[in-house]
């Protein structure tokens, strides 16, 4: 099925998969790039998304505000139903920019996402660039990809249906946390600066809106990142529901607001292509796409996640010791 997209792995009972060869996106990408060279002018930066994004977290600062008049039930459905999409949309963006795919400078992409986190609420976009771009380098190796869950995590939850509906509900704290554990890092000037900028756009909100309005902002987050639609994104990509393949594309409406995460194969084998233009990549080289395992509904991932014993924290690809050969020429800056 597909190219380059099967991963040699055993699995174990209360063990993760453990695979004994490389991460299968360079391999794809190299076959692609040997067969369609245009590919390359699909790389580079894409600006179009700035109105949209600006339009979001405008909309989340005026319903942060406008929540002093809400009821608490208003107040809380608004923040599950508009809030935490428009929340996970920004957190998304953020992750857009981690790949410096908004902006030509690296600088402006680094300010467009502490500019995103004033929507959130919350500082995180200059610290999960260092983690998240370590993702793409390092995928499966648990002791530098953060994403992989801690096996301390995969005990605690277990198969347990209860104990997955909290983790799901609770996957801010997990992703929030997580990396800070797996691989300190020491925070730096822009880290800093992230921190300060957020803190003053919260206490700003708070001044004016009172508590609910950063009642609004929080919830949104957490509700946004736990039991929402567009989170399922997090279970969908690198847990394993057919075996022998690590990363799952999705194809959905969901993807529009997204910015087109969904297409994750797509993004691990070319993390230069903006999102907007992964549909572009797939129409071209759709042969290396098509018959490789894709979800078509992250509800039903979520569902699937919680009910079905056979899936856990466990079910992810770790390849410790195998000592990566790709990376889609993702660097740190």
């Amino acid at each position: 099925m597909g190219r380059g997209g099967r991963s040699v792995v055993t699995k174990k009972d209360d063990d993760f998969y453990r695979s004994i060869t490389d991460e299968p996106h360079a391999s794809r990408r190299k076959a692609i790039l040997a067969k369609y060279p245009e590919v390359e002018k699909l790389f580079g930066n894409d600006i179009r998304v700035v109105p949209v994004v600006i339009i979001i977290l405008i909309s989340q600062i005026l319903l942060a505000y406008y929540s002093k008049f809400m009821s608490w039930p208003v107040l809380i459905l608004t923040a599950w139903i508009y809030g935490g999409a428009a929340s996970h949309s920004l957190s998304l963006m953020t992750h857009e920019v981690s790949h410096n795919l908004v902006f030509k400078s690296p600088k402006m992409n680094e300010l467009f996402g502490i500019f995103c986190n004033i929507g959130m609420g919350f500082p995180s976009s200059t610290v999960f660039k260092k983690y998240h771009l370590e993702h793409h380098q390092f995928q499966g190796q648990s002791d530098k990809d953060a994403d992989i869950p801690t096996p301390w995590e995969g005990n605690l939850v277990g198969n347990s249906t209860w104990k997955k509906f909290i983790f799901l509900c609770l996957q801010f704290v997990a992703y929030g946390a997580r990396p800070g554990y797996v691989r300190p890092k020491k925070y730096n000037s822009k880290d800093y600066f992230n921190i300060a900028v957020v803190l003053l756009s919260d206490s700003l909100l708070i001044y004016h809106s009172g508590i609910s309005g950063a009642v609004y902002i929080f919830l949104s987050l957490a509700l946004g990142m736990g039991l929402h639609p567009v989170a399922g994104h997090f279970i969908a990509e690198h847990y394993i529901f057919h075996e022998g393949y690590e990363t799952y594309s999705y194809y959905g409406s969901l993807n529009w607001i997204c910015w087109n995460v969904g297409y994750h194969n797509e993004h691990h084998d070319f993390p230069r292509i903006p999102g907007w233009r992964l549909p572009q990549l797939r129409k071209i080289a759709h042969e290396f796409y098509d018959d490789l395992p894709c979800h078509t509904s992250w509800t039903y991932v979520l569902w699937k996640f919680v009910t079905d014993p056979s899936i856990s924290l466990f079910s992810r690809v770790v390849r410790d010791g195998v000592t990566d050969k790709g990376g889609g020429g993702v660097k740190q800056e």
